[in-house]
């Protein structure tokens, strides 16, 4: 549901135009300091001189699509979202979003009914947008004191938005943001959330939204956002905007490249105030916020060779690349002419987000000047030659049906052995769905001295980084750093150790990660070594999984891709407790439950992280306990709910899944009784056309030992995929 944003004056304080404010201000209305919203370039974008002019007006010369909003006049269509805060458009070209009652002697203008112990949160909707090619998105934007924005993607036909971008942190000045759009067959909203912070004078503000074709990393300078790129300040050597017709320090100023004249824009670096060693000035791309893999253009110019000119990626945890570098050998640029623009192609693989960086580095005072324009983007690589980005998923495997693409050498080691474990209350099955198969080694077959178990994974593409994930659990080892082990065998037959076991045996389901890098082909070996028979136990491997880039990125990327996944490892992801309606709580816990021969040892997700249960020994029989997921939107079509969980004790009760709409309750899904000394994972189909919630129940069974526990909920649209092995009872997450 949408209603019509608001419109009223702030306390009669003179304030700038076409301003976007959600604002949660403690203060008197007319007590904000407005001043201080003032564009600055140094933080948004790029530092012009401050011994320049002025610089003219820039216009806009770039395509502008629906969606775009400068909140001059109107909101372009933009709606707030009944359900929360309502976003108010004042009479001089503001939105305001403010709490209810703030003050006794300021009047309650979000409207009737408005909950003042509510979130204070702001929805903002943008019209219904159809743009089928790749577009980017920037937001000109604000948090003061605290708070937080977030933008989403909303797809008709999913029940989830698909977020974009966020921050959460605070700024004096106006920040520019960009996020790619990616081609979508299916029209979409906007979602902007803001969330002023409870602490005085916190306000969230969006000055304007700006959607143009494209892809984020293109500009060709001519906007005065300046697309988002910003100068990384140094006290000597910076980036400037140059042309408009301005001249500044030379006069020798070249045209720009996009229209061939004086009154362009470009960027450009200049030498004259270096002072030290290899002065060194950056110009930062937006982060990308998706997967990107093309071909990266430019135009640039040197005036003298005496400085170092490169391109680099930077991914989010400070980490560059280079991509190009001026002057290098073998390069297919055109030769350099001081005042020519020479064009320049570079493959960008980018399967996490980075930044694309502009460096020079000057030596001295004389190294000259620099000059950027027309950077632009192409998702075909640069020459046919290019090797498409390879594909690390050959080396995934479950092995519910085999083992993939995974090899032994069975003549001369002890083979790893692909097993199954039928659910009992007693031994562990595997990690997928807890009735499927996994690898083992060893497990204590026969009186062997010593043997060891070699698992050999697919070739990976040299020049790489990549990221493992496994499952491992061990029993009965008493040396636990011989039990299991992770090479890289080279293709010239070097072996490097990538990680090892260090802990000692827990019997559970651990989640394992190694990030590494090659520089050829390679293949992952995961060893596992007995050197005598009494000091061994079993060693079991499942759920391998391998992508690109480092560990700590891909985490972030893939939950950002299920945003309707909750693993309960930072929070409880907007579920909520049913106060009204049972008689006790879940509760998120980690490591194994107080009351013995009950609930589970540890998570489904790591083996090491949290998970909700519900604690028996507090209750009495027959008592429950009622989690409520976020609202989730009706679609037309199957929705899928997976979920894993936990029901062991001989005493255990019930465990309920139902679909509430409008107050009604309908059972989807039920298990009774103890089920598994293991996580077992549960899928539900349903259709609902309208707003619902889902409702997990757990009640108490006839003693104390009835916990139940859930972990790694996701509801998503669609059909529930197919699963291999589905367990009518429980399996164990530990290994006998």
């Amino acid at each position: 549901m949408e209603k019509t944003l608001s419109s009223r004056p702030v306390g009669g304080v003179t304030v700038d135009t076409r301003i976007l404010y959600a604002v949660c201000d403690l203060r008197r209305s007319d007590q904000v300091n407005y001043s201080k919203y003032k564009y600055n370039l140094h933080q948004g974008t790029v530092p012009r001189r401050r011994s320049s002019p002025q610089p003219v007006t820039i216009q806009a010369h770039s395509q502008v699509l629906p969606g775009s909003c400068n909140f001059e006049s109107n909101t372009c269509g933009y709606t707030s979202d009944a359900d929360f805060m309502s976003w108010t458009l004042q009479k001089d070209g503001r939105f305001v979003t403010v709490e209810a009652a703030v003050n006794e002697d300021q009047e309650d203008y979000i409207g009737s009914g408005a909950d003042p112990q509510r979130e204070i949160i702001g929805v903002l909707l943008s019209p219904r947008l159809d743009h089928g090619e790749w577009s980017c998105l920037r937001l000109v934007y604000q948090i003061t004191e605290s708070g937080s924005l977030e933008v989403l993607q909303r797809t008709e036909g999913n029940s989830f938005d698909r977020p974009l971008w966020s921050s959460r942190l605070p700024s004096d000045s106006w920040v520019v943001s960009s996020m790619d759009l990616r081609n979508n067959t299916e029209p979409y909203r906007v979602v902007i959330e803001g969330k002023p912070g409870s602490s005085k004078g916190s306000s969230v503000a969006i000055f304007e939204i700006h959607i143009s074709p494209g892809y984020c990393l293109e500009c060709d300078f001519e906007e005065s956002h300046l697309c988002g790129y910003n100068n990384q300040w140094n006290a000597n050597v910076n980036w400037y905007v140059g042309g408009g017709g301005v001249q500044v320090l030379h006069s020798d100023m070249p045209n720009d490249h996009t229209y061939n004249n004086r009154s362009g824009h470009f960027m450009y670096v200049d030498s004259i105030y270096a002072k030290t060693f290899k002065e060194v000035a950056k110009l930062v791309s937006p982060m990308t916020q998706v997967p990107m893999s093309g071909c990266l253009s430019f135009q640039y110019q040197r005036s003298e060779m005496g400085n170092l000119f490169s391109v680099f990626t930077r991914d989010q945890l400070g980490q560059y690349q280079e991509l190009w570098r001026a002057g290098l050998e073998n390069q297919n640029d055109w030769t350099e002419i001081p005042g020519e623009w020479i064009p320049v192609q570079v493959d960008l693989k980018a399967p996490y987000s980075v930044q694309v960086v502009f460096e020079v580095a000057f030596n001295s005072p004389r190294g000259g000047r620099v000059a950027l324009d027309d950077i632009s983007f192409s998702s075909q690589f640069c020459t046919t030659d290019t090797e498409p980005t390879f594909d690390p998923s050959i080396a995934n495997c479950d092995f519910e049906s085999g083992f993939c693409l995974y090899t032994q050498e069975q003549a001369k080691e002890s083979p790893w052995r692909r097993v199954s474990v039928k659910p009992n209350i007693f031994r562990n099955g595997d990690h997928t769905t807890g009735a499927g198969s996994f690898l083992l080694a060893h497990a204590r077959l026969g009186p062997r001295s010593g043997y060891v178990s070699r698992l050999i994974g697919p070739t990976l593409a040299g020049n790489m980084k990549y990221c493992l994930t496994f499952y491992f659990s061990l029993r009965g080892f008493n040396q636990t750093d011989q039990a299991l082990a992770v090479y890289l065998l080279q293709a010239n037959g070097s072996q490097e150790k990538i990680w090892t076991q260090a802990e000692r045996s827990r019997g559970i389901w651990i989640a394992a990660d190694a990030t590494f890098q090659t520089s050829q082909p390679a293949k992952v070996v995961f060893v596992s070594t007995c050197r005598s028979f009494w000091d061994c136990g079993s060693v079991a491997l499942d759920d391998i999984s391998m992508s690109l880039g480092d560990c700590e990125l891909v985490a972030g990327l893939l939950s950002s891709l299920l945003p309707g996944r909750c693993d309960f490892e930072a929070g409880m992801c907007g579920y909520t407790q049913d106060k009204k309606s049972d008689a006790a709580d879940w509760e998120r816990r980690r490591g194994p439950t107080p009351t013995s021969y009950t609930g589970p040892r540890g998570d489904h997700t790591t083996g090491l992280g949290y998970y909700l249960h519900l604690e028996a020994s507090p209750m009495l029989p027959g008592q429950n306990a009622r989690l409520l997921s976020r609202p989730v939107r009706g679609t037309r079509g199957r929705h899928c709910i997976s979920f894993f969980y936990h029901m062991y004790g001989s005493g255990t009760g019930q465990l309920n899944v139902r679909i509430n709409k409008y107050g009604k309750e309908e059972l989807l899904w039920q298990r009774s009784g103890e089920q598994s000394i293991a996580w077992l994972k549960a899928q539900v189909e349903y259709e609902c056309h309208s707003q619902h919630q889902i409702v997990f129940e757990a009640i108490r069974g006839s003693s104390v030992r009835s916990d139940i526990a859930i972990d790694d909920v996701i509801l998503e649209g669609g059909p529930c995929p197919e699963m291999g092995i589905s367990a009518t009872v429980g399996t164990s997450n530990e290994i006998e």
